[in-house]
């Protein structure tokens, strides 16, 4: 759905084995709802089991239970979900409110394991949580499309420029044959006019003079036909000398192909157990991580908060020296793992170890991902390698069927030359006969007639060819300004298209910075006085190339007690702060985003690091933007809040 209808009703959910719940029945209002009570009273998997009818796959199913179900209802409408396991895993199914639940999981459903909350209070790069339910595919598509296009237009419009250049030496050859032509045209109707001005009176001589003319006809006849027999006997043996030389060629590619190159098959499987790897130290790094983190936070404490006088006071046995010299080193902690007091040199000690194996282990993470990069690069080459040499082979397939043709075509040819030569000499031999003093000058006229006739032909053949090619040119060359009106417009749009994303981040880092700003404001939280993101480039490695891509830091503006400003970042934060600048750019995700205009609910957990007033400022401000908030809370942290919102006690 993209634009719900307003609750308006009450509502109603029912659900049984998510969560911790084995089965409720809820009834909630329109506007606000408090959830209060304890902790472990199934708070979270209620807004779980809302998140479930919704259309998220991010709750959760009961632990000994295989299957369970949810049932939302407001305004005449339901909606269900049914969780089930299977094979190990969770398969989700039913009617849900949400088709695809994308946008809300980010920035509508803020529990605690919510991604946008996690990430901030990771440190990580934010661009693709902010751009996640932007669909730049389409453009980047479009561009791919144009960068085609241009390249096609690039093409033909250098092809046009090379035919440009080849129009004055056709319009010269033009001219010098039509020159030839018509020297041979008038060379011509000088013979017949010589052979009309041969007198014959006698009616024997008109017969005689018949006879020589039937001969000399045949004879051209016979010398047309036989060079057409050549002419295709020479086509027929460029075309088989050309297919030669191809596989020549091909036959030296083929040889090229190593028959006992990896195969990429096998290295799938090593590709898969680098990626396992891979994933094993992802773990261990985040893991480490919180260690760290952990045992900075209570060293910072000094341990545990243990009251060692009142112990010492409380033990009839001792006099008070314990106390005195528990409390007398300044340098010792209480070990929160077994409650000893320990050096603090030997804890920060431990605590460097671990930061040196967690950079080993960064440092062996980064080296996996280069050798995944280099075999899966291998594995394109590979198969790239193996297609090619199929199409090798197949087209030398090809070519030795159709070199057998050809070789057949020129054998019959030969044979057929060989008898029109046979053919032409007879009327050569024919003509001689008519060679005597009366008639040899006419003979030697029609011979001359013959060939000049001959050459005629050929000479026009040529000439029209010539001028075909130049109208082929010039009808191509007319194409010329549309062509390059076409490729200024393309340029255009690539550079609108290439600028579009850039507008884009650099439009949504706008919005979530003033947004983050108001909602910080109502918080008034006195540690951060400002969080804003800044839009970068960084140069990454992307396989064995180096490219620039966009990232997304997270800054925090901070103020000390004598009044001076300065910038830090979510790594030199709190645990507590960490969790408010994650909520606070949630939050202001659900407002860049008009996330209240793809579902009519907003679920709020975990919000301990804010206080009771700020909650009750915060769920205010958002009341005009969200039909339906449920938010889960303490019953201490809900003491400032309204008395006319719902509360839920019981789940």
């Amino acid at each position: 759905m993209s634009s719900p209808e307003s609750v308006t009703s009450s509502i109603t959910v029912t659900a049984e084995n998510i969560g911790g719940i084995d089965s409720t029945e809820v009834m909630l209002q329109p506007g606000m709802n408090v959830l209060t009570g304890r902790n472990a009273t199934n708070r979270t998997s209620f807004l779980q089991t809302i998140m479930a009818a919704l259309g998220s796959r991010r709750s959760s199913l009961k632990g000994d239970a295989d299957a369970g179900h949810v049932e939302l209802a407001f305004d005449d409408e339901q909606y269900t979900r049914y969780l089930e396991r299977r094979n190990g895993e969770v398969v989700f199914d039913g009617d849900p409110y949400l088709d695809d639940p994308e946008l809300a999981d980010l920035f509508a459903f803020l529990l605690e394991s919510n991604e946008a909350r996690r990430t901030v209070r990771r440190g990580d790069d934010l661009r693709e949580l902010i751009m996640q339910p932007i669909d730049t595919d389409e453009i980047e598509a479009e561009i791919s499309q144009f960068e085609a296009e241009k390249r096609e237009l690039d093409d033909r419009l250098e092809e046009l420029a090379q035919l440009d250049s080849e129009l004055p030496n056709l319009e010269e050859d033009r001219v010098a044959l039509e020159n030839e032509i018509e020297t041979t045209t008038e060379r011509i109707d000088e013979l017949e006019a010589e052979l009309d001005a041969f007198d014959l009176d006698v009616e024997a001589s008109r017969e005689r003079k018949e006879e020589i003319e039937s001969a000399f006809a045949d004879l051209q006849d016979a010398r047309t036909e036989l060079e057409s027999i050549e002419y295709d006997l020479e086509t027929e043996r460029e075309s088989h000398d050309e297919l030669e030389r191809e596989r020549d060629e091909l036959e030296a590619e083929l040889e090229t192909f190593d028959d006992e190159q990896e195969s990429p098959d096998r290295l799938e499987g090593r590709v898969q157990e680098l990626r396992n790897r891979k994933r094993s130290l992802d773990t261990t790094v985040s893991e480490l991580q919180s260690v760290i983190r952990f045992n900075e936070e209570r060293l910072a404490d000094d341990g545990l908060d243990l009251d060692l006088e009142e112990s010492v006071e409380s033990d009839e046995t001792d006099d008070g020296d314990i106390t005195e010299q528990l409390l007398a080193d300044s340098d010792d902690v209480v070990c929160w793992t077994c409650g000893s007091q320990v050096d603090r040199d030997r804890i920060e000690s431990t605590l460097d170890r671990l930061r040196s194996l967690r950079q080993r282990k960064l440092s062996e993470r980064s080296d996996l991902q280069e050798q995944i990069d280099e075999f899966s690069d291998r594995q394109k080459e590979l198969r790239k390698r193996r297609r090619k040499r199929g199409e090798v082979e197949t087209r030398l397939e090809a070519i030795e069927d159709e070199l057998e043709q050809r070789s057949q075509r020129i054998e019959e040819l030969e044979a057929d030359l060989e008898d029109q030569q046979e053919r032409v000499d007879e009327l050569e031999s024919d003509a001689e006969t008519f060679e005597n003093a009366e008639y040899g000058e006419v003979i030697e006229t029609h011979r001359e007639l013959n060939r000049l006739e001959l050459e005629l032909e050929d000479l026009k053949e040529e000439r029209d060819e010539v001028e075909d090619r130049i109208e082929e040119i010039e009808a191509k060359i007319d194409e010329r300004s549309d062509l390059e009106d076409r490729r200024e417009t393309v340029e255009d749009e690539l550079t609108d298209l290439r600028t579009r994303v850039d507008r884009i981040e650099a439009n949504a880092v706008d919005a979530f910075n003033e947004h983050m700003e108001s909602i910080l404001s109502i918080l008034e939280y006195r540690n951060i006085d400002r969080i804003w993101i800044e839009r970068r480039e960084k140069t990454v490695r992307e396989g064995r190339r180096k490219v620039t891509r966009t990232a997304f830091d997270l800054h925090i503006v901070r103020t000390t007690e004598d009044g001076r400003t300065y910038e830090d970042t979510v790594d030199h934060l709190s645990e507590s702060e960490r969790e408010v600048t994650g909520l606070v750019f949630a939050l202001a995700g659900y407002l860049v985003h008009d996330v209240h205009e793809i579902v009519p609910f907003m679920l709020l957990d975990s919000l301990e690091a804010i206080d009771s007033n700020r909650i009750a400022d915060l769920v205010e401000y958002f009341e005009e933007y969200v039909d339906c908030l449920v938010v889960a809370l303490l019953r201490e942290d809900a003491e400032a809040l309204s008395e006319s919102y719902t509360y839920v006690e019981e789940i």
